[in-house]
């Protein structure tokens, strides 16, 4: 693939994201010009909580964890980013360092924008920083639904939320598939894997759900739990 066929690629798929699909066709190539698609190893750390915030991602395939690690080493997963999705850029604004890391569940597949490249798009076209204002009061409004969650839920009702929210997400389907090993699942909710294998022993003793391995079978009793 010759460099104008990437960064063309790369326009195109710029364009179907949230954060861009708005914008001018020049403020498009721009963005276009300076990104950097990189791909990712199930497993494989795009950075760790510490390091320079060089710049920000947007997911083209696959899924990236961010989380932070507590110093026993207790993993608490802080969102789970699909395609189009996009993270880490208030580090490529104020310059600091990544307050979290970032890790692939999957092989996966990213659009990096560089920092300083993108400080410069943003000083010819000021227009694109309302895109980013968006970007900031999304990621707020989300870590302040995790903090209420960890705060006032107890693991059970994580749970629970959690099976309607992949119930949704899959076509209201009364049987969901898990799409999270149980061990990244409770650093999801916040959690140990011993909690969340109780809390499942627990919904299946008051019939809310039935297992049966990954896919689990909906009750009309969960949607009023």
């Amino acid at each position: 693939m010759t460099l104008t066929e990437r960064v063309l690629e790369v326009k195109q798929f710029l364009r179907k994201t949230p954060i861009f699909q708005d914008i001018l066709d020049e403020q498009l190539q721009a963005l276009a010009n300076i990104a950097i698609p990189q791909t990712y190893k199930k497993g494989e750390t795009l950075f760790w909580e510490g390091d320079p915030g060089t710049g920000f991602f947007i997911v083209k395939s696959g899924r990236i964890k961010v989380f932070k690690l507590a110093n026993g080493g207790k993993e608490q997963i802080l969102h789970i980013f699909g395609a189009e999705e996009h993270f880490a850029e208030v580090p490529a604004f104020d310059g600091g360092n990544f307050p979290a890391s970032a890790a692939a569940l999957e092989n996966s597949e990213v659009v990096f924008i560089p920092r300083t490249a993108f400080l410069m798009v943003l000083q010819q076209h000021p227009t694109l920083a309302i895109a980013m204002l968006k970007t900031f009061a999304r990621h707020l409004r989300r870590l302040a639904h995790l903090v209420d969650t960890l705060s006032f839920q107890e693991v059970p009702e994580r749970l629970v939320n959690y099976l309607l929210m992949l119930s949704d997400r899959q076509n209201n389907a009364d049987i969901v598939e898990l799409d999270l090993p149980k061990l990244q699942l409770a650093a999801l909710l916040g959690t140990i894997p011993e909690t969340l294998s109780r809390a499942f022993y627990k919904l299946s003793q008051e019939g809310i759900i039935e297992m049966n391995g990954t896919k689990i079978k909906l009750s009309p009793q969960l949607r009023k739990h």
